[in-house]
């Protein structure tokens, strides 16, 4: 790793902190590992792209529909999903300092990459990757809990309590955004790895012979998706998993080239009949469906796709972030985050120029309007030069700023984060404008011609 990379994710890093995007948990008594809390600008940041995933998974689709199901499930679920026997990873020791790695991780090195030392490892162990916990005020084997590692298997056992009552014919999904928990070996990364995230899953059930073909299908508007919430296309790839998992007929990751490599935003699994055959066996329910149309029974096989918000989140900020001059004719650089404004956490600045004449009363008339529509920011502390950047480093795609001519016409300056650029516009037309720029957003381009 060089210098230059890690300078990125330093930077990225501060800014985040500096804000309010996310910042370590329990900061003031010296954080918890891999634990971060997202601050004013994080939260709505994650909001917005929780709502788009949303807005084009369930809201914008007939074959679609949602559920919020909970952390904490029966025991049994787990294992019947082969999560109590398969979901461990091999877990080796430095001998010499004494911290711990996935073995996977060090395969093809002897050396240990925080002390150096050589063929100083232990043998691997098992590690459960599961968080236990305890039902009731008896803490016994019979009282035994998890944290969901997933939210998948709520989806799966809720499957009949979903279809029926929303009248769901195969094929037809179920989406499901929560939080999921993981005692990872070797966090890290900053949000890319933690132990705590959370997920935007779908599953979609589908005939036997037709599942190759929707396979192929979300796979594509997976890839889609993140066109359209602004991604620099050429650093997303796909990856055909060889090895598969247990339950895995065919697997497939959206990566993302980040500062530190090249990982995993996304999976897309053909994941067969496992899950619904699973947990018919073991709860003696049947969960076949049955196709009236073609007097025919059959258990469906899913077709999942599975992201992490917060990984999502820090590829955002990572793919946003710039330093660029000024000007053209300047020395000094600013950092912008070039976020597709849908997803902007604010939407607009607003500044009088000056505290006198009115200037603040008309700013905080506009505040109070523009609020009604979207996420907005009133700024009235130091230079508008300063109050620029700040925005800038926010993300905010536009600044409006009530001048002397105001006073006079009811018309604003507004500033455009991308380009710089200023232009003369009514108080009137600020929504129309910001929506529309919104609409036609073309990333490093700003609006489309």
């Amino acid at each position: 790793m060089t210098n230059k990379i890690k300078d990125v994710m330093k930077e990225i890093t501060a800014l985040t902190k500096r804000r309010g995007f996310i910042f370590q948990s329990s900061e003031v008594y010296g954080g918890i590992a891999s634990t971060y809390d997202y601050g004013p600008l994080g939260v709505e940041l994650k909001r917005n792209l929780k709502d788009h995933w949303w807005r084009s998974m369930v809201q914008l689709r007939t074959d679609i529909v949602g559920l919020d199901s909970a952390i904490i499930m029966h025991p049994k679920v787990w294992h019947s999903s082969g999560h109590i026997d398969e979901f461990v990873d091999p877990l080796i020791e430095c001998k010499n300092c004494h911290r711990r790695f996935k073995a996977d991780d060090l395969e093809k090195t002897d050396q240990c990459p925080v002390c150096g030392s050589k063929d100083s490892f232990t043998e691997p162990r098992m590690f459960h990757l599961m968080f236990q916990t305890y039902m009731g005020p008896v803490q016994s084997d019979e009282s035994i809990a998890y944290l969901r590692p997933e939210t998948a298997q709520g989806i799966y056992v809720n499957f009949e309590n979903v279809r029926v009552p929303a009248r769901q014919k195969i094929p037809f999904g179920i989406a499901q955004i929560g939080k999921a928990f993981r005692n990872e070996i070797t966090p890290g990364n900053f949000t890319f790895r933690t132990r705590e995230f959370e997920q935007m899953e779908m599953q979609f059930f589908v005939h036997p012979s037709d599942s190759d073909k929707w396979f192929e299908y979300w796979k594509e508007q997976r890839h889609q998706w993140y066109s359209s919430i602004g991604f620099d296309m050429e650093k997303l790839h796909f990856h055909v998993h060889e090895k598969l998992a247990h339950y895995a007929k065919a697997a497939v990751d959206i990566e993302y080239d980040f500062p530190f490599g090249r990982s995993e935003l996304e999976g897309i699994h053909n994941r067969g009949d496992f899950d619904l055959s699973r947990h018919q066996e073991f709860s003696g329910k049947s969960f076949e469906y049955f196709d009236q149309a073609n007097d025919e029974k059959f258990i469906p096989n899913i077709i999942e796709t599975s992201g992490g918000i917060d990984r999502c989140i820090l590829a955002l900020l990572v793919d946003a972030y710039s330093e660029e001059p000024e000007s053209s004719d300047s020395d000094k650089t600013r950092t912008v985050m070039k976020l597709h404004p849908k997803l902007a956490p604010i939407k607009v600045g607003i500044f009088p120029l000056v505290k006198r004449d009115n200037m603040p009363e008309i700013a905080r008339e506009i505040e109070n309007d523009l609020r009604k529509h979207f996420m907005v920011y009133y700024d009235d502390g130091g230079s508008i030069g300063r109050r620029y950047r700040r925005q800038d480093e926010a993300g905010t795609p536009f600044c409006v700023t009530v001048d002397s001519q105001t006073l006079e016409d009811r018309t604003v300056t507004i500033r455009e984060r991308d380009t710089m650029e200023q232009q003369r516009h009514p108080i009137d037309d600020i929504p129309n404008m910001v929506n529309n720029y919104t609409e036609n957003w073309v990333r490093d381009k700003g609006i489309k011609e």
